[in-house]
């Protein structure tokens, strides 16, 4: 089965989708994320990191195709990044790497995640939808439990201020564009 998520850099999992078959496509579930009445909302100024087999469009951030991307690519090579997009590259993928670890922390928690699974399609999403929102209670009320808080600078990543009461314009469909091209090229200019 195919789970769509998604989690702040404190490891709190702000969307999850399952019940997809496993051979559908991750642009397709992301389509059909957006559509949904409650689904997935990104905020026009915001963006998640993604990897690369989805398109880098408006709200979703890919590493650069044709260059290495997975921390095992960089951590198993001599050479280190030398142009942006190398940089930007290694950069990305560990900052992607905490959905990587928030499922880890997903299947280390509870069993029924890490074996497969008996129940019909309806079942085994309510018990996935159950266990990402235990999952986020521990992370709340244990943060020290599995999970590590991601802190900079004295400040934690993922606690967001939002003063006002309106809601924020959000991405509604995907689809590669020139802007958002030249964002992430700009963006891995300036890492360098």
């Amino acid at each position: 089965m195919n789970v769509m998520c998604a989690c702040t850099p404190s490891k709190l999992i702000t969307y999850i989708l399952p019940g997809w078959e496993g051979s559908a496509a991750d642009g397709r579930i992301l389509r059909d994320a957006l559509s949904r009445r409650n689904g997935l909302k990104v905020p026009n100024d915001n963006y998640y990191l993604v990897d690369a087999w989805y398109s880098n469009c408006q709200g979703f951030l890919a590493p650069f195709r044709g260059q290495r991307f997975h921390l095992s690519e960089w951590a198993s090579s001599k050479h280190p990044a030398q142009t942006p997009e190398e940089v930007f590259n290694m950069r990305h993928a560990k900052s992607r790497n905490i959905i990587e670890t928030c499922f880890g922390a997903l299947k280390q928690r509870w069993v029924v995640l890490r074996s497969p699974c008996f129940y019909d399609v309806k079942m085994t999403t309510l018990i996935i939808i159950a266990c990402a929102v235990l999952h986020n209670f521990l992370t709340i009320e244990v943060p020290d439990d599995l999970l590590d808080t991601v802190v900079i600078g004295g400040q934690e990543l993922g606690a967001e201020d939002d003063a006002s009461n309106e809601p924020p314009e959000v991405i509604s469909q995907v689809g590669q564009t020139d802007v958002w091209t030249a964002f992430r090229n700009n963006l891995a200019i300036d890492m360098t």
